[in-house]
């Protein structure tokens, strides 16, 4: 690795980190308007972040480097630590006595937007602690579009690129610049955001409640300010909204500029959209079914509830109104394989994604024909685009590599004492940054907080591996990498 590359990724790191040190004065704001006294702990978090940060910016400062494959690769890896070690540092300091490790564990849940918690009795948790949860969410889900849309396409890890969208003009590109592009990604992230709120608020959310969960909405995070998540609030119109920006949310941000500021609806032809879309309606459509049959439960309460968790689980938010995991065994084992499954490329949801799904099929529709005409030409097509080997093989490559960690993660949990249930559970919702897992202990009704510092670290990895696509961290881990 060129040392001006990794010092550069340094300069970079600092300076997102200054970000960060003025991003905690807003939860310190937060505390001193509710009167706690953890308004002190974000005040000396953000001098100690921002003074640190400052000098290391300072010393780093260079001019700017050509941006490589390798220096990709470095600088996410090194902003995504960066996030988790600074935004654990006020819950180490907090009231809440957090050790390192669930102080990790809670940051790389936040910023990794998956909505997993060690922390019990949330009702009555500082309010400061709570907005820098749902903050840290949201400035994450943030950096997880940029990376879906520009970052991970370029390293050849993930992704469809937004400048390759299929367009009935190919001439016509929506946004020409990325600076263009990168206003209007923020512009619309921050107006979903505000109706999110607005329309948490108007269905009977308090102020507070609202802010928090619009920002672990829109980010598909999944962090409440109650124990029993959405089930707090017991209103069925709060479910159906909140299920409607999830699912907007799990859909590509570079269709919704397109569709929003452009009004083509050409854009919406993304084949991974009709794929997400129709898998979740047909899931929703069949738990409401089973739970109406199985339990007795009025069918438009269950229709509301089982549209609510499936969303939730395909959009990796992690949010809950009920414990479905009491709902019967066919509940059960489909949210287990949904955990699996993920949104759209290019928005904040996790898992595998849906257009890895439509490049596995057509990837396995092309072998079959391949065997009953060998000498015919067949391509792998992602709605009208050729998918190029590249992509072939880093979805082939992202698979495995998935299913291969899935099967560590999940023997390494049961070599330290944990059931199968909670082993398997608990490191395919890291992976997916789903939030809750499946079982008595990481499932909808309860929490991490009972799991040991070890697997907590093991975890925090599962997460930080799943949220950067799995590969732009192993590969940094690499010897080859780090040769000239």
């Amino acid at each position: 690795m060129n040392a001006v590359n990794f010092r550069a990724a340094i300069h970079i790191s600092a300076i997102c980190g200054l970000y960060l040190a003025a991003a905690m004065l807003f939860p310190a704001l937060v505390d001193v308007y509710f009167g706690h006294r953890d308004w002190l702990v974000f005040a000396l978090s953000s001098a100690t972040v921002g003074f640190f940060s400052l000098l290391t910016a300072a010393a780093t400062r260079a001019g700017p480097p050509p941006f490589n494959r390798k220096m990709g690769f470095l600088l996410v890896n090194a902003l995504w630590l960066v996030f988790s070690l600074v935004g654990a540092l006020p819950f180490m300091m907090s009231s809440l006595n957090m050790g390192f490790a669930k102080a990790l564990f809670e940051s790389v849940s936040a910023i990794t937007t998956t909505g997993s918690t060690v922390i019990a009795g949330l009702d009555h948790a500082p309010p400061g602690i709570l907005m820098w949860r749902s903050l840290l969410h949201w400035l994450g889900g943030i950096g997880i579009v940029a990376l879906g849309l520009f970052v991970m396409p370029y390293l050849r890890v993930g992704g469809i690129s937004f400048f390759k969208m299929e367009s009935s003009d190919t001439n016509d590109k929506p946004f020409s610049r990325i600076a263009s592009f990168t206003r209007a990604f923020v512009l619309i992230y921050v107006l979903i955001t505000i109706a999110c709120a607005l329309t948490f608020a108007v269905l009977g959310m308090s102020q507070f409640d609202a802010i928090n969960h619009a920002m672990a909405t829109v980010a598909t995070g999944g962090f409440s300010t109650h124990d029993a998540s959405f089930g707090y609030f017991k209103s069925l119109p709060l479910l159906w909204a909140a299920t409607f920006f999830m699912t907007v949310c799990s859909l590509p941000f570079s269709v919704l500029i397109v569709f929003m500021v452009r009004g083509r609806l050409n854009a919406l032809r993304d084949p991974q959209i009709a794929v997400f879309l129709a898998y979740l309606a047909a899931f929703s459509t069949a738990i409401a079914i089973y739970h109406r049959l199985q339990n007795g439960v009025p069918f438009h309460a269950a229709l509301a509830h089982s549209f609510f968790t499936v969303s939730t689980i395909l959009s990796t938010t992690g949010f809950a109104s009920e414990d479905y995991t009491l709902w019967g065994p066919f509940v059960v084992t489909m949210a287990f394989f949904m955990t699996f499954m993920g949104g759209c490329s290019g928005s904040t949801a996790g898992g595998i994604k849906a257009y890895r799904f439509i490049i596995l099929f057509n990837l396995i529709r092309t072998g079959l024909y391949k065997l009953i005409y060998p000498d015919g030409i067949h391509t792998v097509r992602y709605g009208k685009m050729t998918v190029d080997p590249d992509l072939q093989r880093s979805v082939m490559l992202f698979f495995t590599t998935y299913l291969a960690l899935w099967t560590t993660g999940s023997l390494t949990m049961a070599a330290m004492g944990y059931d199968v249930l909670t082993s398997t559970s608990s490191v395919i919702t890291a992976l997916s940054n789903v939030g809750p897992g499946i079982g008595p202990i990481v499932g909808p009704a309860g929490n991490f907080s009972t799991i040991s510092d070890p697997a907590l670290y093991l975890l925090s990895l599962m997460m930080l591996l799943g949220r950067l696509e799995v590969l732009t961290v192993l590969v940094v881990l690499t010897p080859r990498f780090w040769r000239s």
